[in-house]
C-alpha cells in the first residue's frame, strides 16, 4: 500500500461521527430564534436589538413590547391589548385579521373541550343532571367570548353612537335602554346581518300590531284556563293623570301571574256606591263567579260600602282592602291629628314651596348645597310629605348657611316678609326638634309602605316579620304621651 493512501478510520470513530451527524440533524431549533423566524407576522416587523420581545412595526415604526402576538393584533387592528396600526395596508389588515380569527377560534375550541371534559367529571360524581346543566352553561358562556366583541370595537362605537343618537332624535326616555324587549330587538338585528329592512309605518301600525294584540289574546286564554283550575283575585288601581282623568285599572292575580284585564275612564259616572259596585259585579262576571276568591280594593268609604254590597249578592268572595291604601291613610292620619305633625309638615312645606317658586334662590341653594334638592318623589301624596322632612333635616346646616350667609341678605327677598317668615323658620331650633319626632313616628311605618308597595315580589309572606308599632315605641322610650 502506498504510503501517501490514508488508513480508513475504525469502526468507533466512524460511529462517533455518525451519531455526532445524526444529533445535528435532529437538534430542535428555538421558534422565532433570530435568523429562523417562521411566523407570518414577522414578515412586517423588525427585531429591535435581538429581543424578539420588542418589535417595530415597518408601516407605522411604533415599537410593539410584548412577542409577536401583540403585532398580529397591531396589524389586524383589533385594539386587543395594543393600539391599532394607522398605516396598515388592506391586504395586510385582512390577512393578520384571519390569523388571529383562527387562533381564537382554536381557543374557544380547546376552552369547549375542557368544559366538557369538567362535565363528565362532574357525571362521574353522581351529580344531578339539572346542575350539570347550570354549571356547563356558566363555564361556557363565561369563557367563550364572541369574536365580534374582541374585534369590533370600532364597529361597535360606531353602532352604539346611532343608536343613542335614535334615541336623542326622537326623545325616547333613556331607561327605555334597559327594557328586555329593546335587548331582544338588538339581538334579532344583529341575528338577521346586513341587508336588514327595518318594518314600515304601515307595518308597525297595522300588521305586527294586530299580530300583537293577538298575541295577548292568547296569553289572556292561558290564564283564564288557570284561573279555573286554582280561582284568582281581582285587583283594582285608580290614579288620576296630568289631565286630570280618572283612569280604573283592573288586574287578575293567580299563581299563574297578574295581568291587566281592562282599563275603564270613569269620569263620566259619580263615584257612588252603587255606580262602582255595579263596575266589580261586572268583572266578576266577565271572569266566572266560580272563579274568583277574593276582591281588593282601597280603603275609601265609597269602594268599601260597594264591596259589601258585593259580598251580599255574591256569596263565595270576599273584600280585602289594600295595605298600601292602609298605610298611606295611617300617614294622612299622622298628619291631620297629631299635634306635631300638624305644625311641623306645613313649615316644611313653606320652606320648599317659597324656595321652589324663585328660581334665583334655587340657584343659591344648589350653591350651598352643592347641586343637591329638596324634593324626593315619594311613593304616594303623602309619605313625600316625610320624605321633604328627611331632606329638610338632611340639609340642616347648608340651608341655616344659606339663610345667614350675605347671598341671602343682599337679596329683595330677606327683605319681604315672606322670606323673613321662612328664614325665621329654617334658624328655629324647635323647628328642627319637632323634624326629629316626626320622622321617628313616620319612618317605621314609610319602610312597611315601601314593602307592600313594592313590584319586585309579593309582600304578604315577610310583612308581618316588620315590628313597625315596636320600633316606634323604642324610638320614644316607650312613652306614650311622646
Amino acid at each position: 500500500m502506498a504510503s501517501g493512501a490514508s488508513n480508513p478510520p475504525s469502526n468507533d470513530v466512524a460511529a462517533e461521527k455518525g451519531s455526532f451527524s445524526q444529533s445535528a440533524h435532529t437538534k430542535k431549533v428555538v421558534k422565532n430564534a433570530p435568523g429562523s423566524r417562521t411566523n407570518v407576522a414577522w414578515k412586517h416587523g423588525i427585531c429591535i436589538d435581538g429581543d424578539p420581545r420588542k418589535i417595530q412595526c415597518k408601516f407605522c415604526q411604533k415599537t410593539i413590547t410584548g412577542r409577536v402576538y401583540r403585532l398580529k393584533h397591531h396589524l389586524a387592528r383589533t385594539q386587543k391589548d395594543v393600539v391599532a396600526c394607522k398605516s396598515v395596508t388592506y391586504e395586510v389588515k385582512r390577512e393578520m385579521f384571519e390569523v388571529v380569527v383562527g387562533l381564537q377560534q382554536k381557543l374557544m375550541k380547546k376552552t369547549r373541550l375542557d368544559t366538557e371534559d369538567d362535565v363528565i367529571e362532574i357525571e362521574k360524581r353522581n351529580r344531578i343532571e339539572e346542575e350539570d346543566k347550570i354549571i356547563f352553561k356558566k363555564r361556557a358562556t363565561s369563557s367563550q367570548t364572541t369574536i365580534n366583541q374582541l374585534f369590533k370595537k370600532d364597529e361597535r362605537e360606531s353602532v352604539c353612537r346611532d343608536v343613542a343618537r335614535h334615541f336623542y332624535d326622537n326623545g325616547i326616555p333613556f331607561n327605555v335602554s334597559r327594557s328586555r324587549s329593546f335587548k331582544r330587538m338588538v339581538e334579532s338585528i344583529a341575528n338577521y346581518g346586513p341587508g336588514f329592512k327595518p318594518p314600515s309605518y304601515h307595518e308597525i301600525r297595522v300588521n305586527y300590531l294586530k299580530e300583537e294584540v293577538q298575541a295577548t289574546k292568547d296569553a289572556l286564554e292561558v290564564h283564564r284556563t288557570a284561573w279555573k283550575k286554582t280561582g284568582c283575585m281581582i285587583m283594582t288601581d285608580g290614579w288620576t293623570d296630568k289631565r286630570r282623568r280618572t283612569i280604573l285599572n283592573f288586574l287578575v292575580n293567580s299563581p299563574k301571574g297578574t295581568i291587566l284585564l281592562k282599563s275603564i275612564d270613569p269620569s263620566a259616572i259619580s263615584k257612588t256606591t252603587n255606580k262602582i259596585c255595579k263596575m266589580l259585579d261586572d268583572i266578576v262576571e266577565e271572569i266566572g263567579e266560580e272563579n274568583v276568591v277574593q276582591i281588593a280594593t282601597d280603603n275609601a268609604v265609597n269602594y268599601k260600602a260597594a264591596s259589601e254590597l258585593l259580598m251580599k249578592k255574591r256569596k263565595t268572595l270576599y273584600w280585602t282592602p289594600c295595605a298600601a291604601h292602609c298605610i298611606d291613610l295611617m300617614l294622612e292620619d299622622f298628619e291631620k291629628k297629631v299635634p306635631v305633625h300638624q305644625n311641623t309638615i306645613p313649615k316644611g312645606r313653606k320652606i320648599t314651596t317659597y324656595i321652589y317658586s324663585r328660581t334665583s334662590l334655587i340657584s343659591l341653594l344648589h350653591h350651598f348645597t352643592k347641586g343637591r334638592d329638596l324634593l324626593r318623589p315619594g311613593l304616594t301624596r303623602f309619605a313625600t310629605s316625610y320624605l321633604t322632612l328627611g331632606c329638610l333635616l338632611e340639609h340642616r346646616g347648608p340651608l341655616i348657611r344659606m339663610f345667614t350667609s350675605d347671598e341671602w341678605k343682599d337679596t329683595h327677598f330677606a327683605r319681604t316678609r315672606d322670606g323673613s317668615s321662612v328664614e325665621e323658620v329654617v334658624l328655629d331650633k324647635e323647628f328642627w326638634k319637632s323634624t326629629v319626632t316626626c320622622l321617628k313616628g313616620a319612618f317605621p311605618i314609610m319602610q312597611v309602605l315601601r314593602m307592600v308597595d313594592s313590584d319586585d315580589q309579593p309582600a304578604m309572606s315577610f310583612i308581618y316579620k316588620e315590628k313597625a308599632k315596636e320600633k316606634i315605641q323604642k324610638e320614644f322610650n316607650g312613652d306614650k304621651k311622646r
